[in-house]
């Protein structure tokens, strides 16, 4: 079928524009049939030869998708095709995986393998493409494997790849927040690249992450400065709102002394006009403050600060409105007030743009006012208001507006504001009033012209505008009452007619308030009210209730009935508050017999002056959050808002930020790359001839062309000295070329990339040399016994022993000068022998199966660990391998109380279950506590996971009381950690136990030479190899407890290991017989490297999180 009939028929399986959609009906027959066959034919096209047919068929997919239908049946048809060469098609297929990764985990996971070569691919954007369908993957147990794929593409020579490798990092830590560590370690390295494409990508990753390591930003501070230009636009939003908060940390206030001064020169001005007679105290303290701001440094800017400000400037005229608006708040929170001003034409340049913007701006515009009226003054027309503008943006240019009026210009914008009361909006309108009302208060030479504007829009026809004028007159009002009492009788007049709660219970809140200024009015008032109590909102009966109480106590000969009257109305109201205010009322203003002495207080209660409001923009206390951000658009705090620090009070070093000055590299780098420095002094030539060849093959943009000369230069210079002393070659090398070796040595390990053959036959024979010397023994060249055809792991192993056999020369030379250390060892040994079997002969008593041989004949791991240190053949070594008894856990299967007097306890004793080699060997210890016997013990109802079996302990037909007794059964649990679940039952009861493995139990002990281990280890790298550093616990720094540990954590066998830095152990699961090696490399100060190399990347997963448990606590 051709490509355009299939999509012909794809349409006519759903409704176009205009037909009624017959097909969405879910219960008519037909959807099914037109699914299945559109489905068939989409697979048909997917397994086409024709590229153009894949490519139709995954258009029309993604059309699916966007469409909210379900596409997964087509995962496997569509996995195919991830190897396919058309970049196109491929494109798709990562949006197909991506949609599909989280809901279909099981599926997704195994398409993981095809992604392995996507990684590799020699193409650039599929590299990229595949680290992202990677990293959208939300599966838990592939973390490492998304590790391993971040760190190469931190690595890759491409920008694009790194790009979409920071951008992996936050989906990585969102994930598993435990990885923080080693995800710091790529943004340290990330933020070192000097490409453009790549800086605001790690910035987000690094806010992401960790936006409190502040550190990390020093060296590369002022880099960002200087590409911020270059930067792509949302990068440039990111790293600028990154630098606001780094420059509030690291320089200082630059408007801090200028309002110092200000203060101090009035203090010191109306100082000097004071009469003699002062206090002489109080003289000394001005002249002590005025002399403390003579001495005061004059503010000096941080020339780092001015390069963020002058690099920062140029982006005022960038087309993308958030980087203007991001530009603009670095500027009103960094820059001095006089340079400030730069950002208004940019700000008001942006109200031209959409709506969404407008908003967005004036809210920030609004907010800056405020404090920096004078900067938008010049631009108020801007801010006058279209009739075509959204309501929400009228509101705002209201806001602006208000803070910006003043003496000079204020009769222009009430003029405006007249107009804008004749709208048809009738939220703009009552806003419009209520910003009539602030303009009142903030200028008092207009007070009177507004309110007399505002007291002729009570005779508007709109009932809105007149209520929403008595609310804010009634406020205006309050600041001059004895002057307005006209307005007051005016505003008693209109409560026949206006019916908005609101308005009617502030004009009879004026009436009470000053009912001494209307003594006429204010009754008559309470009468017509008393009428209509019953049918009154509840906020105008509580204003009724408080006339009623202050004219009582004002004029109570023409009010006590109407009072009374009222008050009883009130006791039988439905609302609660009403009844109560005036229970509250009636006993405080009725003198009675019973009431106390606050009734003589009535009057200053109900009748004391009260302050007049203040009337202020609501954006008076949003500038305490950033400006542009979420929290400050909303006035709230958001998830993920981090607080604009304040200001230090002394400059922090700004050496810092200098990444030529050495005595500033101990602040921002890690300790542990001193260590390692010192560590491998030795291995520095090769690393830095390997630099010096393989400099032309790395990125451009990664490394600059000064550092990989230096690099180049330092690799002639190692060659040239190959022959000279070790302390020589320390002295004439530069600190800054150690510094970038490191770095370099890091990479190296990362990447986990093979060396070039020639450069590492050079380097190799060089260090031959050098160890020839110290040695002073002629020793074969490393490079002669490797072959050509040497794999990673391999030449990653040869470069561990080289430095393994440096410490065991150093550890010769000590040797000779004191005894050998060797007897004293092998007594020590045998003692422990003597002391773990009297353990182990104590506490456990041997089990009475007949399918499990007992357990204390099994070796200890620390007499293993003496035999291995012997040269004894495999067979000797071959039983030591079990964990010692005493580290056998008891699990709780059965408590006493559920099984009414039965417990049961079960422990995976680590050893061959006879019946069958596949299952896991679980001892279950039955205890009678019970007052009667227990009867015919057995198991009945398993249910399993799929795969897993289990073999029945055999009946118990009796278990007296007090008595216990031990039972064996087998249980395949077929590679996982699924628990097994079943009914035990007695001859009365059944209970329900499932048992749960650890990762660690589902092995067995395999034994492996020192070179098979290696071999082994060899064929087990990339996505199979799972590291993690790691800090040893206190107690667990020597071999023994390293082992005894390990021992517990996992059923796993010693390997014997020529170094006394590496412990290594080998095992294979039970079921399916797949390799598992564990090697823990320890490093100084308790420092470690746990390294787990499995075929099933899920085991090697928990076990690394059971063993790090193991040694860490």
């Amino acid at each position: 079928m051709s490509a355009s009939s299939a999509f012909n028929d794809d349409k006519g399986g759903s409704s176009s524009v205009g037909e009624p959609e017959y097909g969405h009906d879910p219960a008519s027959g037909g959807i099914f049939s037109s699914d299945y066959k559109r489905h068939d034919d989409l697979k048909e096209m997917l397994d086409s030869n024709k590229d153009s047919l894949k490519l139709e068929a995954m258009k029309r997919i993604v059309a699916m998708i966007a469409r909210g239908k379900n596409a997964s049946d087509l995962f496997p048809a569509v996995v195919k095709n991830v190897a396919c060469k058309n970049i196109e098609v491929k494109k798709l297929v990562y949006v197909y995986l991506v949609r599909y990764a989280e809901e279909q985990q099981d599926l997704a996971l195994l398409s993981i393998s095809t992604f392995q070569r996507g990684l590799k691919d020699p193409n650039q954007l599929i590299r990229a493409s595949a680290l992202r369908v990677l990293s959208s993957i939300r599966v838990t147990i592939i973390v490492p494997i998304m590790m391993l794929a971040i760190k190469e593409a931190a690595s890759d020579m491409s920008p694009y790849v790194r790009k979409t490798a920071a951008h992996a990092i936050p989906k990585l830590y969102s994930l598993d927040p435990e990885q923080k560590d080693q995800l710091i370690e790529i943004i340290e390295k990330l933020l070192a690249d000097k490409t453009t494409l790549v800086a605001g990508s790690v910035v987000m990753a690094f806010e992401e992450v960790c936006p409190e390591r502040i550190d990390l930003i020093h060296k590369n501070y002022r880099k960002l400065c200087n590409l911020l230009i270059d930067v792509e636009e949302w990068g440039q939003v990111v790293i600028i709102n990154m630098l606001t908060r780094y420059a509030r940390t690291q320089f200082l206030n630059p408007n801090m002394n200028e309002s110092l001064l200000e203060e101090g020169g009035d203090k010191t001005f109306y100082g000097s006009d004071e009469d003699e007679d002062e206090d002489e105290e109080d003289d000394k303290d001005k002249k002590a403050e005025a002399a403390s701001l003579a001495k005061r440094k004059p503010y000096v800017m941080d020339p780092d600060h001015r390069l963020l400000l002058r690099n920062t400037k140029p982006l005022l005229q960038s087309r993308n409105a958030a980087v203007v608006m991001a530009v603009a708040q670095l500027y009103f929170h960094l820059a001095p007030k006089a340079e400030v001003g730069v950002i208004a034409k940019a700000l008001v340049r942006l109200l031209r743009s959409h709506s969404e913007v407008q908003f967005v701006v004036l809210q920030n515009v609004a907010t800056m006012s405020i404090k920096r009226r004078g900067m938008f003054e010049p631009y108020l027309k801007s801010f006058y208001i279209r009739s075509t503008d959204p309501t929400l943006i009228k509101v705002l240019k209201l806001e602006v507006l208000t803070n910006l009026a003043n003496e000079t210009n204020i009769s222009t914008i009430l003029r405006e504001f007249q107009t804008y009361i004749k709208s048809m909006d009738k939220d703009f309108v009552a806003a419009t009033i209520q910003a009539i009302g602030r303009c009142a208060t903030n200028i008092g030479e207009v007070r009177d012209t507004c309110l007399n504007g505002l007291v002729q829009l009570l005779s508007n026809r709109d009932e809105l505008v007149v209520a929403e004028s008595v609310v804010v007159i009634k406020k205006l009002l309050q600041m001059q009452p004895e002057k307005h009492s006209d307005i007051i009788k005016h505003m008693a007049k209109l409560t026949d007619n206006i019916q908005v709660p609101m308005a009617r219970a502030s004009i009879l809140w004026l009436i009470g308030e000053y009912c001494e200024h209307v003594p006429k009015i204010a009754p008559d008032v309470l009468r017509k009210m008393a009428k209509s109590f019953t049918n009154e909102d509840d906020i105008v009966k509580l204003q009724i209730l408080n006339l009623a109480a202050k004219l009582y106590l004002t004029n109570s000969k023409q009010t006590k009935l109407l009072t009374q009257y009222v008050l009883n109305l009130a006791k039988y109201d439905q609302n609660y508050d009403i009844r109560d205010r005036a229970r509250f009322i009636r006993q405080l203003i009725v003198p009675t017999e019973k009431c106390g002495a606050l009734s003589k207080y009535a009057k200053k209660l109900f009748l004391a002056l009260k302050p007049a409001p203040i009337l202020e923009s609501p954006f008076k206390d949003r500038d305490h959050f950033q400006l542009g951000s979420l929290s400050h658009l909303l006035n709230a705090k958001t998830g993920g808002y981090q607080e604009l620090p304040d200001w230090p009070e002394a400059a922090p070093d700004p050496s810092v930020r200098n990444v030529e000055v050495k005595e500033s590299v101990p602040e921002w780098t890690k300790c542990s790359s001193r260590e390692k420095r010192k560590e491998k002094k030795v291995e520095k030539p090769f690393y830095s001839d390997s630099e010096g060849e393989s400099g032309p093959t790395e990125s451009a943009d990664s490394e600059s062309d000064s550092v990989s000369g230096s690099e180049s230069g330092s690799g002639s210079g190692m060659s040239r000295s190959g022959s000279e002393s070790e302390a020589s070659k320390e002295g004439s090398e530069s600190e800054e070329e150690e510094d970038e070796e490191e770095k370099d040595k890091k990479k190296k390990k990362k990447e986990l990339k093979k060396p070039v053959q020639e450069s590492e036959s050079e380097q190799s024979s060089e260090e031959e040399e050098r160890k020839r010397e110290r040695k002073s023994k002629p020793r074969k060249s490393a490079s002669e016994t490797e072959s050509d055809e040497e794999s990673e792991s391999e030449s990653s192993q040869s470069e561990s022993d080289d430095s393994d056999s440096e410490v065991e020369v150093k550890k010769k030379k000590k040797a000779a000068e004191s005894k050998p250390p060797s007897k004293p060892i092998k007594i020590e040994s045998k003692k422990e022998k003597k002391e773990m079997s009297l353990l182990d002969l104590d506490d456990f008593e041997p089990a009475p199966s007949p399918q499990v041989t007992p357990i204390n004949t099994f070796l200890s791991s620390s007499l293993a660990t003496d035999l291995e240190g012997l040269s004894l053949s495999d067979s000797v070594l071959s039983p030591a391998t079990i964990a010692p008894s005493s580290a056998l856990k008891s699990y709780e299967l059965l408590h006493r109380i559920t099984g009414e007097g039965l417990s049961v306890e079960y422990c995976f004793s680590r050893q061959p279950f006879s019946p069958d080699a596949n299952m896991v060997a679980v001892q279950m210890q039955f205890t009678n506590s019970a007052t009667s016997d227990a009867k015919n013990l057995h198991m009945v109802d398993v249910k399993l996971h799929s795969g897993m079996r289990v073999k029945e302990f055999p009946e118990i037909e009796l278990l007296p009381t007090g008595e216990t007794s031990t039972a064996v059964m087998g249980i395949d649990f077929c590679d996982s950690t699924q628990a097994a679940n079943f009914q035990l039952c007695t001859n009365t009861r059944k209970f329900f136990v499932s048992i749960q493995p650890q990762v660690g139990e589902l092995m067995r002990p395999v034994f492996l030479t020192e070179n098979e281990f290696k071999k082994e280890q060899g064929q087990l790298m990339g996505m199979n190899e799972i590291t993690e550093k790691l800090t040893l616990d206190i107690n667990c720094r020597n071999e023994h407890a390293i082992v005894q540990r390990v021992a517990t954590a996992a059923n796993l066998s010693r390997v014997p290991c020529g170094s006394d830095k590496e412990c290594r152990f080998a095992g294979r699961t039970v079921t399916s017989g797949s390799l598992v090696l564990v090697t823990v490399a320890t490093k100084e100060g308790g420092a470690a490297q746990l390294t787990v190399n499995c075929e099933k990347m899920v085991i090697g997963t928990m076990l690394v999180k059971d063993i790090l448990l193991a040694l860490t606590q």
